[in-house]
């Protein structure tokens, strides 16, 4: 009994969610989902009526706030702008923990849905960074109602067990399941995420930036990117996939895997930015690839402004 005890304290932790029987809302400042929990929100509006919605998704360890320099470029474009802080992140309940893809994927449907219902006639985005487009990929493979316009995913997160190989995946996977408490920085790592310097000084001071990550959180996040990479191949809207060539979070491996799977349905475009990161919608050439989406979104019969679309 005590062995049973002492295994269960060592489980990976998924914050409580649902059930997800009640209507969805938003106010000026959150979405309350279906649960009940409060999602806080920031919205970028145009001036005028808009002429496409977003509805965002943040990535791993960040919050909506990601999303301010191009929610207010596409606001000048006439594009309505909703993102929130995902559970686990931001102001968001459960800070740190990790709160499984079911329950991810019922707050961005109802993000969508609530968005949706405020600007009938308008086309639907959904946009997801990093994390953010993991969550995106596993929603749309699901089934999604209601039906978006099309997806943008920003350096999409789909560096699973695949790729990470056995050995790496083991050892995760016994680190989660002994000591889901421990908390992993990213000293040491020499990724770059970003060539904007003194945005990640920023982030590095932002006391709602997750800078030390239970291993159980990050056990869940590969679970998610599996999710996605397996989902790319069900995905049956159209689809814009953004991938920096100096991104080193994300291998290319796993990237080009995903737009093979996506480029068979026949309605994806990708783009691969010369000078890009990981963040590309923070780094300092980030007015491209957010220049790209706006045009995109606007009108997807048109040739990217950037002329970085790629063949996969």
């Amino acid at each position: 009994m005590a062995l049973v005890l002492a295994l269960a304290a060592c489980a990976p932790r998924v914050q409580p969610s649902g059930p997800f029987d009640r209507t969805a809302r938003l106010d000026a400042t959150a979405l309350i989902a279906r649960d009940g929990a409060r999602l806080p929100l920031r919205i970028w509006t145009p001036e005028g009526p808009p002429r496409a919605a977003i509805a965002a998704l943040h990535g791993f360890n960040d919050y909506a706030n990601a999303f301010e320099d191009a929610g207010r470029a596409f606001a000048k474009r006439g594009i309505i702008t909703y993102a929130i802080d995902q559970r686990g992140f931001g102001r968001a309940p459960g800070f740190g923990i990790w709160a499984g893809s079911d329950a991810m994927i019922n707050d961005l449907s109802a993000l969508a849905e609530q968005v949706h219902a405020r600007h009938p006639g308008v086309p639907l985005y959904l946009l997801g960074d990093s994390m953010g487009g993991a969550v995106v990929m596993s929603a749309l493979a699901r089934g999604f109602a209601p039906r978006p316009a099309g997806a943008v995913l920003v350096a999409p997160a789909v560096w699973g067990r695949q790729a990470l190989g056995p050995v790496k995946s083991a050892a995760l996977w016994l680190s989660a399941h002994t000591v889901p408490w421990f908390r992993a920085t990213a000293e040491g790592l020499r990724a770059t995420p970003s060539d904007n310097r003194e945005m990640l000084r920023r982030l590095g001071r932002d006391p709602l930036i997750i800078k030390a990550t239970r291993i159980d959180a990050i056990w869940g996040l590969v679970n998610l990117m599996d999710e996605a990479q397996a989902a790319a191949a069900r995905i049956d809207v159209p689809v814009l996939l953004l991938y920096g060539r100096h991104d080193e979070v994300i291998p290319p491996a796993p990237v080009r895997a995903v737009t093979q799977a996506l480029a068979g349905r026949g309605t994806a475009r990708f783009a691969v930015y010369r000078s890009g990161y990981h963040m590309l919608l923070r780094d300092l050439q980030a007015a491209t690839p957010i220049g790209d989406i706006a045009g995109w979104a606007l009108n997807p019969a048109l040739p990217l402004a950037s002329g970085a679309e790629r063949v996969p």
